[in-house]
């Protein structure tokens, strides 16, 4: 059984916890939020899939602290989940680490690519003292229709691909902090950067990106879309905004052009993942459950098995943000920005 400890109660928080739930392997000893309502399960926060942040979990069962770094040092915790707002995980982070925990923390790794590869250089450092484990739940490398993607794009099983188009659209969530784009980064690193990551876990690293975008709600970018070069995948775009009014029913979707077939997601779909080839459409079955708790039961079996995450790792989640940061130069230049 692995002891695990969440900061931070808010949407992502609560998504995590009703994962727990699921996993036997893992038992949630301890909460933390600076939030008093939130500690007694009195303010609860939704996502924008159907799903998230259930709120199953009653948090009054176990230790609850209002400062994380008091989570950070109870001897009972073995793995922090860190779910607070973006400027805060490189300092609890760094905090986990030192104190000699397993960390888990919530995506984007940082606000700024330069402290993101500072957390994946602590994480390295951690490992090799004490074999220490960190990862970014990066959920969509491990989500059901596209986790398959990499076995698919890298095995060539149906041919090349020609093209692939992603689009994470959907309304502000509204709130104090993803109102101020200081903070979170807008829609630009807090949303689109899904995105940008899984072009990057599919193809590799751009060799640069060229960027159209505006700002609506926050003075940060909140709609953009995105065309990554690469040597050998002729168009490769995404496209993210939480811009859109009021009343607009989230988006998630990819289509992938290979040369002997055409895959599209899109999760508001009856049949969200459909394979086109031989002049038939395929509707192909997937998973029901949502890549948090597979990316929460990956992360665990690491610990229990003593390995460092492959699927992605602290560096992968640095490189996401250093991506975005030259998207946002783009959009700002109107140039291409070469990586």
């Amino acid at each position: 059984m692995i002891n695990v400890g969440v900061v931070g109660l808010g949407m992502m928080g609560l998504t995590h916890l009703d994962a727990y739930i699921a996993l036997p392997e893992a038992k949630v000893v301890a909460v933390a939020d600076a939030m008093a309502d939130r500690l007694a399960g009195k303010e609860k926060a939704g996502g924008n899939v159907k799903g998230m942040a259930r709120g199953n979990f009653d948090i009054t069962t176990v230790k609850r602290y209002t400062d994380g770094l008091e989570l950070i040092g109870d001897p009972d915790v073995q793995v922090v989940d860190i779910c607070l707002p973006t400027p805060l995980h490189h300092k609890f982070t760094l905090a986990a680490l030192e104190a000699g925990k397993h960390v888990l923390v919530e995506k984007p790794l940082a606000r700024a690519s330069a402290d993101a590869f500072a957390i994946a250089k602590a994480a390295d450092a951690a490992y090799a003292k004490t074999k220490t484990l960190a990862m970014p739940a990066m959920c969509m490398r491990f989500w059901p229709g596209w986790s398959q993607l990499k076995r698919v794009v890298d095995e060539k099983e149906h041919g090349r691909v020609l093209a692939a188009s992603f689009r994470r659209v959907a309304t502000h969530p509204g709130g104090a902090f993803y109102e101020n784009a200081e903070l979170s980064g807008a829609a630009a690193l807090d949303l689109h950067i899904h995105d940008t990551d899984f072009v990057r876990f599919l193809f590799g690293t751009p060799k640069s990106v060229f960027s159209r975008g505006y700002s609506l709600v926050t003075g940060g970018i909140d709609h953009l879309l995105t065309q990554y070069q690469f040597d050998d995948v002729p168009l490769v775009t995404a496209e993210g905004a939480w811009a859109m009014s009021k009343g607009f029913n989230f988006q998630m979707q990819y289509q992938i052009n290979f040369e002997r077939a055409t895959a599209v997601f899109d999760l508001s779909a009856a049949q969200p993942l459909v394979l086109y080839r031989n002049g038939q459409a395929e509707p192909m079955p997937l998973d029901a459950t949502m890549g948090y708790l597979h990316e929460i039961q990956y992360f665990l079996e690491c610990v229990q098995k003593d390995q460092r995450p492959k699927t992605v790792t602290l560096q992968d989640a640095a490189e996401a943000v250093r991506i975005v940061e030259a998207e946002v130069e783009s959009i700002r230049s109107g140039q291409a920005i070469k990586l």
